[in-house]
């Protein structure tokens, strides 16, 4: 009979009618007990928290970086600047088309676009904000994403020429809509025979773009690069080049060909310059935030030990009459190494299906929320973007399960062994 026990292949069918009659066993009759269901249950949520948190991470980085790309030039090209008589530093480009065409043979460049740039005031009525005016060409500014295939746009675009585009937050702050006028002030804008006096220009209202970033859209508009050399006194030359490239994640590998392309007084200055910083912090909050929910998928799992001894207590009777029958110590280990994984691998299967879940129905979710706070859950002003983003990629979703099942399958090998290693003999001496 040992002889067969011993022969017998690992996880035979056998065991796993034991371990599935253990599991269906009522309480009463010494089956499954109430931390095992705690434990189920625990792991669940610890594996729906864990991927609610990678999907809304991906999707917040994603949305972030979308964000950059398609309302920001990929690669500022600029000047070092020279010191005038005045003491001023002038970093202007004069000759900007020339560097422009020969910034643009750079492999891997899909458009350069001269841009005019300063701060000046907007207002209409009695509503004033500090807005940044971008001059630029019509047929660049249909180029740039964000800006130009809004779906929230209003407006024709086409009419660029005629006046101003602004972001919807600059609309909003000054309560106006396309067809309204707006005026722009500058206060270093006419120079007299008295000095300068401040230059107030009115516009009209033509285009109103929605970038999805809130600092874009509350301070940005749009002027034709030559209605902007006037207005800033900048006529025949350029503040900057707006580069954008083929590859934006690996611009970094165009930074020589591009200061080569510059001249001698070229500098770049890239979008991972500008938001390195930021994106740096955000890798590090992922890997803490998932250290934090991996400690909750371990306390959720240690769970199942207490869960398993009290099953291994309460059939110790049975597991000394399986012994005296035959069953060896790795029979018995296994059938309650079943038992253990089997509430690991339940929980986490609902935990993925509730992860997921939350990840394809977020925003529903979040709109319920809101409207609940009354409309306070996000602040766009804080957090840059208007929504909770959520982004469910594979790799999350495996790192998750993987993680979950590893936990649970180590820990139930403890109180596993513990049941295989009982001595018959104390199991039946009171019985």
């Amino acid at each position: 009979m040992a002889n067969t026990t011993s022969s017998t292949a690992p996880f035979a069918p056998f065991e796993w009618m034991i371990a599935w009659r253990y599991l269906r066993a009522r309480r009463a009759e010494g089956g499954v007990s109430v931390m095992t269901w705690i434990s189920l249950i625990g792991i669940t949520l610890a594996v729906f928290a864990l991927i609610a948190t990678l999907a809304v991470r991906s999707g917040f980085r994603a949305e972030f970086v979308d964000t950059i790309l398609g309302s920001n030039a990929h690669v500022t090209v600029y000047q070092l600047g020279e010191v005038q008589a005045n003491g001023r530093i002038d970093r202007s480009i004069a000759r900007y088309d020339d560097m422009a065409a020969s910034v643009a043979q750079v492999p891997g460049v899909t458009r350069v676009a001269p841009l005019v740039r300063g701060q000046v005031m907007i207002n209409r009525a009695s509503e004033n904000a500090g807005v940044q005016v971008y001059g630029i060409s019509l047929e660049n500014l249909k180029t740039i994403p964000r800006i130009a295939s809004s779906d929230q746009a209003t407006g024709d675009i086409e009419r660029f020429e005629e006046g101003i585009a602004i972001g919807i937050g600059v609309a909003d702050a000054l309560n106006v809509s396309v067809g309204d006028r707006i005026k722009l002030i500058n206060p270093t804008g006419v120079r007299t025979a008295l000095g300068v006096s401040p230059r107030v220009n009115g516009y009209e209202v033509v285009y109103v773009f929605a970038a999805g970033r809130y600092d874009i859209d509350r301070t940005r508009v749009y002027l034709p690069i030559a209605e902007a050399q006037s207005f800033f006194n900048k006529e025949g030359i350029a503040d900057e080049l707006e580069v954008m490239v083929e590859e934006p994640e690996a611009v970094d590998d165009l930074s020589l060909a591009l200061l080569q392309a510059a001249g001698e007084r070229g500098q770049i200055w890239t979008w991972r310059d500008a938001s390195g910083s930021f994106l740096n912090a955000l890798d590090i909050e992922d890997r803490v935030m998932f250290v934090i929910l991996s400690i909750l998928v371990l306390i959720a799992a240690m769970n199942i030990v207490s869960g398993l001894i009290m099953l291994v207590k309460n059939k110790g009777r049975d597991i000394g009459i399986l012994r005296t029958m035959g069953l060896s110590e790795g029979s018995v280990l296994r059938v309650f190494f079943i038992c253990g994984a089997f509430t690991g691998l339940i929980g986490t299967a609902l935990g993925v299906i509730l992860g997921c879940l939350f990840a394809l129905y977020v925003d529903q979710i979040f709109g319920f929320v809101n409207y609940l706070s009354g409309g306070t859950a996000w602040d766009a002003s804080i957090r840059g973007i208007y929504f909770l983003p959520a982004k469910l990629q594979l790799g999350d979703v495996l790192s998750a399960v993987g993680l979950s099942l590893g936990l649970s399958f180590i820990v139930t090998i403890f109180p596993a062994r513990r049941a295989a290693r009982m001595n018959p003999v104390e199991a039946l001496r009171y019985e």
